[in-house]
């Protein structure tokens, strides 16, 4: 826009004419935004705010009267506040080169004193406090024109051709040098020992090689002496091993056999025994008892059946003596002894076709004891018929 005016960042815009600035300053400050300016009534100028440099190389005696050339750079620029900037404005507006010469100028002379003051041994060893003093300084005046220094660096000091600091470092320079002669010794050394070492370890390392190669060597004779006996010996353990095979399947076959023939032969026939067994034994226990029942029904049947039949024997047996001219001497112990005689070939006549039909206990045992039974009864009627007289059987 016609007559608006916007400074750079690094630029400070500087309005003359018209009312006074801050301060009663000349003209106006306007850092940062733009600012409408009245064209014909009003002047605008810009002033840097950016990083200026100066070099500063200055002969300098020291506090021991030895000249010593030093070469310092100074980094400075306009201070951000409107003061820093009317001041500078003031100063370098016109000619803003004129502000690394006259910086320079400042350092320099500050710079010579503080070197006054010092020894050369302090300036060499201690370069950091030598700039610090410059800026303490300097920072006051450097203040007053608007400028900032930001940093100042010494970068060399030089003695000329007086060897003086050449001097003061030969002590230095012949400790190192003893120092480096020693290191160097000590690496000599070291690698002595390490080569000896690395030849010690290549002797090691060689003899370790032979052992193994023996080894090795011994290793593939071996082999080959086992390999040449191989074929003959695999050969055998294969026969050997298709032999065991064999017998084991052979005895796994018979075992197997076996189980065959137990489970369809011997356990079919054991069963069949047993079956059979268990039937004949049923059957001869069965007969058994049949017999035993049947002998016992008949014998019981014929015993009473003989008793039924035993008076129609006595009586056969004494109408046989009906026509017989009998005669009883002693009475009723003769008739008695008739009678028993009588029953007693009756029981005879009994126990003889029982033994004839079930062939069981002996006549003669059977005649005694009928006898005794017989003579037991007719004793017992002799002694009831006492009294009476011989008698007289016709």
């Amino acid at each position: 826009m016609f007559g608006y005016r916007v400074p750079a960042p690094d630029e400070a815009m500087l309005i003359s004419g018209g009312r006074r600035g801050l301060g009663g300053a000349p003209f106006r400050v306007v850092t940062g935004h733009g600012k409408f300016v009245v064209p014909f009534f009003r002047k605008t100028r810009f002033l840097s705010l950016a990083m200026c440099e100066s070099e500063v190389t200055e002969t300098c005696v020291t506090k021991q009267g030895i000249s010593l050339h030093v070469r310092a750079v100074i980094a400075f620029k306009v201070g951000n506040d409107h003061e820093s900037i009317i001041n500078a404005g003031q100063r370098f507006l016109s000619d803003q080169e004129q502000m690394s010469v006259l910086t320079g100028r400042i350092f320099a002379g500050h710079l010579r004193a503080i070197i006054g003051s010092m020894t050369v041994e302090e300036i060499v060893t201690e370069r950091q406090k030598l700039a610090a003093e410059v800026l303490d300084t300097s920072k006051v005046e450097m203040a007053k024109i608007g400028l900032i220094v930001d940093s100042l660096q010494i970068q060399s000091i030089d003695d000329g051709d007086t060897g003086y600091i050449a001097a003061m470092s030969a002590p230095h320079k012949a400790a190192i040098q003893r120092q480096a002669q020693i290191a160097q010794a000590q690496a000599t050394q070291a690698a002595v020992e390490a080569e000896q070492e690395a030849a010690r370890k290549q002797a090691e390392y060689a003899r370790q090689t032979a052992v193994v190669k023996a080894e090795y060597s011994a290793e593939v004779d071996r082999a080959q002496a086992q390999a040449s006996q191989a074929g003959p010996l695999a050969q055998a353990h294969a026969q050997q091993e298709v032999l065991d095979a064999q017998t084991e399947l052979a005895q796994r076959q018979a075992q197997l056999r076996q189980q065959q023939l137990v489970a369809e032969v011997v356990k079919p026939a054991e069963a069949e025994a047993e079956r059979v067994r268990i039937l004949a034994a049923a059957e001869a226990q069965r007969m058994k008892i049949q017999a035993e029942a049947a002998a016992s029904y008949d014998r019981v049947a014929l015993d009473r059946m003989l008793i039924d039949q035993l008076p129609q024997i006595v009586k056969e047996a004494a109408g046989g003596l009906a026509g017989a001219n009998v005669n009883v001497l002693n009475g009723a112990d003769g008739l008695g002894e008739i009678a028993a005689g009588l029953v007693s070939q009756g029981l005879t006549i009994l126990d003889s076709v029982r033994q004839n039909l079930n062939g069981q206990e002996p006549a003669e045992r059977r005649t005694e004891e009928t006898k005794s039974n017989s003579l037991l009864q007719l004793r017992s009627g002799k002694d009831q018929r006492s009294d009476d007289g011989p008698v007289d059987v016709d």
